[in-house]
């Protein structure tokens, strides 16, 4: 690939998940930022990514709490099945209406050779929503930041523990500032309070840095989180980097927004430090 002109990923859910023009892209997510909020250093986050319209306020609480980093390594659930199991794109640009973004060749060429589990792979990222939602946010901050996307479709709990120790030995590695965020909605289609209640489970794992904990809960459980394992590797990677703590920044669900109690989605914003 040239390094003149790198492959530019466009963005494949502008005008459905948030609006497609610059101009009120910056106005939607200026809506969802919290000006007042204390900005800390963390290692990582879990954001949503349903339409801004439901998860954003979520999402938005989650990025104007926290220093941003030089690099965000952006790992996301694969909805689509396309490409393999984890995918990592370790070099070109993703797009959205507010900027334009380079992923950062040296971190992702380290942690796709730290895990044999992890692929280098475009496929999987085409049309995947889950990491491209959590663009607008950080461009609302930030016009340098780098990205690394990985896009997970399968992984048992061991893959996960390796893959997150791999990516926390080439964030040591690297020896600059990162922020691995997770990228996961809650309980899908289920009532309010039953998505509350299972949610708390998976909640209550994550906040006790408990990244096992959090992938058996939700395979017992049965749990509809989309991005459990995503949460997982990150978990994983951040205890790896001295992680001692995490405080769930908010917690909503699709009917708070919509009025249907009956049909929800859960959402949870999460930072780890």
């Amino acid at each position: 690939m040239s390094k003149t002109t790198p492959w530019k990923r466009s963005p494949a859910v502008a005008g459905q998940f948030y609006y497609g023009t610059a101009s009120k892209l910056r106005s939607q997510v200026g809506q969802y930022i919290l000006a007042e909020a204390v900005k800390e250093k963390v290692i990582g986050v879990i954001s949503p990514h349903a339409g801004l319209m439901y998860s954003g306020h979520v999402a938005g609480a989650v990025y104007s709490s926290i220093e941003f980093p030089k690099t965000f390594v952006l790992i996301g659930p694969n909805h689509t099945g396309l490409g393999s199991n984890v995918s990592i794109m370790t070099s070109g640009q993703w797009e959205i209406p507010t900027g334009t973004f380079d992923i950062d060749e040296e971190l992702a060429g380290k942690i796709a050779k730290a895990s044999p589990h992890i692929s280098e792979d475009a496929k999987a990222h085409l049309f995947e929503h889950s990491l491209e939602v959590q663009l607008p946010f950080i461009a609302y901050f930030s016009e340098d930041v780098k990205i690394v996307p990985i896009s997970v479709m399968s992984a048992s709990v061991q893959e996960c523990r390796e893959i997150g120790e791999g990516i926390a030995g080439a964030v040591k590695e690297a020896g600059y500032d990162v922020v691995i965020a997770a990228s996961s909605d809650m309980s899908h289609y289920v009532p309010d309070d039953i998505a509350r209640k299972f949610d708390n489970l998976a909640i209550a794992e994550i906040l006790g840095l408990n990244p096992e904990g959090l992938y058996k809960t939700v395979k017992k459980e049965d749990i509809s989180m989309c991005g459990f394992m995503p949460a997982t590797i990150m978990l994983y990677a951040a205890k790896a980097l001295g992680a001692k703590e995490a405080r769930l920044v908010k917690y909503a669900t699709s009917g708070d927004v919509s009025g249907d109690y009956e049909h929800v989605v859960g959402y949870a914003g999460v930072i780890v430090r």
